[in-house]
């Protein structure tokens, strides 16, 4: 029985987020430039068998919960097999993925089969052109029908819905927000912009912070908090009718760092412990030198010791990291 993964500030490890790939099919404004980014190699990007290991390793040191994110991860080649070999993994209890949609339709009777457990669909507008102008696709209703082809599976039940919460774009969407979580089985989720776009153009004063949205829904709809979990990015809140529920995940104006719980693996290989981290740790370079399970397990845990205490973005002199969300895994 290994030690449990734990940071230098005595917290706990429990969840990674391991990106499958850099590689989009869409251009949201808040994560890529408009003609998008130069992808990695595909030889630098982690094999099956790669990603297969580090879960494995991560899971004999209480590392349970892994979420697969990209880019977009399902336009990765083969992706259920990876779920299904990820799966197999006695350590993994929770198997969770966030995908912008767009291939659902054709993928969601399979990722079901191979396992996956938990679904996020990013969504920023329910309406067509605005969809278009945030994402710089027409590929809404592709979106909708392949939510509602992963809704046919009772097995992935809760699915959750993310909006990146933009002011001047936002505060329109948030009550048609609100009426799609009250008719459908769905948890809309509204996350505060956050300093991780290509362009490097991220100003505070294009944050519409958590407590806005939910004022804005809770004049139309009344909201009752929910009890928040411990290491929970989201402060749920059901409506008081009892139809429904939303969340709001507000790393800017409530970090949640003090009980952060997470590690972030990217597409090639590097160990991140915060999104917001200068520094990477490599674990493609040892695995492909033969290093043992020991061996790579020290690498991590050296590395999750000087995890950050906490994000520093309001903090004067903050500079945002060099990749953008895309290259870095949502």
């Amino acid at each position: 029985m290994r030690e449990p993964l734990r940071d230098g500030h005595g917290r706990l490890i429990g969840d990674v987020r391991i990106s499958v790939t850099d590689r989009c099919n869409f251009r949201c404004q808040y994560c890529m430039p408009a003609d998008g980014l130069p992808w990695l190699e595909r030889s630098d990007v982690l094999r099956f068998e790669e990603i297969t290991r580090i879960v494995r390793l991560l899971s004999e040191i209480g590392v349970h919960d892994v979420r697969l994110t990209g880019g977009e991860p399902l336009v990765r080649r083969d992706f259920p097999k990876l779920v299904e070999m990820l799966a197999a993994i006695d350590g993994v209890r929770d198997l969770s993925v966030t995908t912008n949609g767009y291939l659902l339709e054709r993928d969601a009777a399979a990722l079901v089969a191979a396992g996956v457990n938990r679904f996020n669909v990013s969504i920023d507008s329910l309406q067509r052109d605005r969809f278009f102008e945030m994402t710089r696709r027409d590929a809404l209703p592709r979106v909708l029908a392949g939510l509602e082809a992963l809704a046919a599976h009772p097995e992935a039940h809760p699915i959750k819905i993310n909006a990146v919460a933009l002011r001047d774009f936002t505060e329109q969407e948030a009550i048609p927000f609100a009426e799609f979580a009250r008719r459908n089985p769905y948890e809309v989720r509204f996350i505060e912009f956050m300093p991780l776009d290509a362009d490097h153009t991220w100003s505070r004063d294009q944050v519409l912070t958590g407590d806005e949205v939910r004022a804005i829904i809770h004049a139309v709809h009344p909201l009752e908090a929910e009890p928040r979990e411990p290491s929970a990015t989201a402060r749920v809140y059901r409506f008081a009718d009892g139809q429904g529920r939303i969340g709001f995940i507000n790393p800017v104006s409530e970090p949640f760092c003090g009980d952060c719980n997470r590690i972030r693996v990217t597409a090639d290989g590097n160990l991140r412990t915060c999104l917001f981290s200068h520094n990477e740790t490599s674990l493609r370079d040892p695995l492909r030198a033969g290093a043992s399970d020991d061996e790579l397990i020290d690498v991590i845990r050296d590395a999750v010791w000087r995890k950050e205490l906490k994000h520093r973005v309001n903090d004067a002199g903050f500079v945002q990291p060099a990749r953008s969300m895309s290259a870095i895994g949502g």
